[in-house]
């Protein structure tokens, strides 16, 4: 890690979410990946989207349940009936349309109330004509469709995920504080359990909560604009020209806390990289604080 770049001794605050994993398979591994894609699209905050969704890893035939090629994808919203309502809606509209696809549960549950129903609402699609089959404890459910059967898992465990994880590279330059923020990217993607759920995995329009505009939720975060300097009082220090946020959701504290680190090193060790910081809300937000020190040095990063 570059001696030359400030870590904040400060914290990322994130908050409780209920947490999915889909398998998507198709015939082939294009398919597979544009069923996905349109699975996670409009999902990169429960500010304004029904959910917060991203690939997690692409799958080989050989670990999926079909023996086709697949990708594991996460979805999160802030309860149970919430996530439910925007996974089924999305695999009815992006997955089930999809030519070849099949869904299955990436988690599984014993307790009723940790399940949510996805093929359990979308066989009734099927007009009367789907049928289920049952192979141990799981349902799968048949759904006729033109190009021959339409297969999805009838419900999909949940866990007690997080959302809301974050670093936010200041760099000197746009260039190079995407590159750096590229390079963070890489680093998470290649950590199990998690997703980066805006586009790229990179955002540039951090917000703060509130407005002065009383029906938005959420505004610009003036604080680390560089054209604001002068006008605010600006979080910006001298020769930080750029700055960039990644947000981290995950299915545990420990994936968050693995996710965060390796971002945090990438960046650090990336040329122009000035100062590596996060965002909080002093505590208020929510009770899982992630401080960038502890990251840093390898120690336990949440309280």
């Amino acid at each position: 890690m570059s001696e030359s770049v400030t870590i904040d001794d400060t914290f990322a605050e994130a908050f409780p979410m209920r947490g999915t994993r889909l398998i998507i398979t198709a015939a082939d591994a294009e398919l597979a990946e544009i069923a996905a894609g349109e699975f996670c699209g409009n999902a990169s905050s429960v500010i304004g989207c029904d959910a917060e969704a991203g690939i997690e890893r692409r799958l080989n035939s050989e670990e999926t349940v079909d023996g086709r090629p697949g990708v594991a994808v996460l979805a999160f919203a802030f309860d149970r009936d919430s996530l439910e309502t925007a996974v089924a809606a999305r695999v009815g509209q992006n997955v089930l349309t999809c030519p070849t696809t099949a869904c299955y549960a990436g988690l599984h549950a014993d307790l009723k109330k940790d399940r949510i129903k996805v093929g359990a609402q979308l066989r009734f699609f099927g007009d009367g004509f789907q049928f289920s089959k049952k192979l141990e404890d799981r349902r799968f459910w048949r759904v006729p469709v033109m190009d021959g059967e339409f297969l999805c898992e009838d419900v999909v465990g949940t866990v007690k995920g997080i959302g809301g994880g974050n670093l936010l590279v200041c760099g000197r330059s746009q260039r190079e504080t995407l590159v750096a923020v590229r390079a963070a990217v890489a680093a998470i993607d290649r950590i199990p359990e998690v997703i980066m759920p805006f586009p790229s995995g990179i955002v540039r329009s951090g917000s703060k909560v509130g407005s002065k505009y009383k029906p938005l939720k959420a505004s610009t975060n003036d604080k680390w604009c560089p054209t604001l300097r002068g006008q605010t009082e600006t979080s910006l220090r001298d020769g930080e020209h750029a700055v960039y946020e990644i947000v981290i959701d995950g299915l545990s504290e420990q994936a968050v806390t693995d996710a965060m680190s390796a971002g945090l090193r990438a960046a650090a060790e990336s040329p122009g990289v000035m100062r590596i910081s996060a965002g909080n809300y002093g505590g208020k937000l929510g009770p899982h604080h992630f401080h960038l020190r502890d990251l840093e040095s390898g120690t336990s990063a949440s309280q």
